[in-house]
């Protein structure tokens, strides 16, 4: 991917959704919910304090993350759909 994103922002290859309840019932396509779980694919170099330093992310790519259900931008790069978010849109790391 030749998308780097800015200051505090990250890019987010969001999961699959479930196709099972835990029951065993297949939930059809139009009834799943927006994913809230997904992988760090880019992260921005930091944000830029008031003071001029730099903060550093703690987010790197690889990372399993949790977000918001209505957390960030959806985009779509070489055909696939990512999500570019800022950090603290993200609500843990797992």
């Amino acid at each position: 991917m030749n998308v780097k994103p800015m200051e505090d922002r990250v890019i987010v290859k969001p999961l699959e959704a479930e196709t099972k309840t835990a029951g065993g019932i297949i939930i059809p396509d139009n009834a799943k919910e927006k994913p809230q779980k997904g992988e760090v694919i880019a992260v921005g170099p930091g944000k830029v304090s008031d003071s001029g330093s730099k903060i550093a992310m703690t987010v790197k790519s690889g990372d399993k993350v949790l977000y918001g259900k209505y957390s960030g931008t959806e985009v779509k790069i070489d055909n696939a759909d990512y999500i570019i978010m800022r950090e603290s849109d993200i609500l843990a790391v797992f």
